[in-house]
């Protein structure tokens, strides 16, 4: 039997969440963002079973928090972003596995080697993405300038520097549809539902039990994560 208190908590969140088929709330300043991923290219399709299958982003004015989660093992990449505390963190926990590397300020997060050289190039295009009006920007790589990505971003949700630790830190707005290249995975995120709630300020706080290793080690052990070949 579900609770008085679950039950409130579940209404608060139904009546908070704009999704894709809704009229967005504009110019909120904190909450987090849903998004499905999808795997592209060639893939086991045993080793898909296991792989993430989600990304949820919470922010709060400057701060984002990134999080990639697996449905096995609480396994996850965690990518944690506090410009005032000087944080920018990346963080992996695989059963019992806990590690992470900070990087410097306007040091990209590790695991995005597949993502240099990327060309961004502003169209005029425009849709709408969980009610909030959205611009496109499409992305091409050297390894094949003929190949266009679109991405999709939107003004309308309030974070300073939403993408300046990633690939697309050229792109100011909070990205709706995208894409990474991860080890050899090609992963797409769609934005499915936006919740306007509160994000208390530990959230973005440095996770503790969590051993720092350097960037190669923490990289590499992000492709394998990705692509299950522990």
């Amino acid at each position: 039997m579900i609770s008085r208190y679950g039950l409130l908590i579940a209404l608060v969140l139904a009546f908070s969440a704009y999704s894709c088929k809704e009229r967005g709330a504009k110019h909120i300043n904190q909450g987090e963002i849903h998004y499905t991923i999808e795997y592209k290219g060639v893939i086991n399709p045993i080793h898909k079973e296991f792989m993430p299958k989600n990304l949820v982003v919470s922010f709060k004015d400057d701060k984002i928090l990134f999080e990639i989660l697996s449905p096995f093992g609480n396994s996850g990449i965690t990518n944690l972003t506090n410009p005032k505390k000087d944080i920018f963190d990346t963080y992996i926990s695989l059963f019992t596995i806990k590690q992470f590397y900070s990087s410097d300020r306007g040091e990209m997060h590790p695991g995005f080697d597949k993502m240099k050289g990327l060309e961004i190039k502003k169209t005029p295009k425009t849709t709408v993405i969980c009610g909030f009006n959205c611009k496109n920007a499409e992305v091409t790589f050297p390894f094949d300038r003929k190949r266009i990505f679109n991405v999709w971003y939107t003004d309308e949700i309030d974070v300073e520097n939403p993408n300046a630790s990633t690939p697309f830190r050229d792109i100011n707005g909070v990205l709706m549809n995208f894409f990474f290249f991860i080890g050899p995975a090609e992963m797409h995120f769609s934005a499915e539902n936006v919740y306007k709630i509160e994000v208390q300020d530990r959230e973005f706080e440095r996770r503790e039990r969590y051993v720092r290793v350097s960037r190669e080690d923490i990289t590499r052990f992000i492709n394998k994560m990705i692509t299950l070949s522990l």
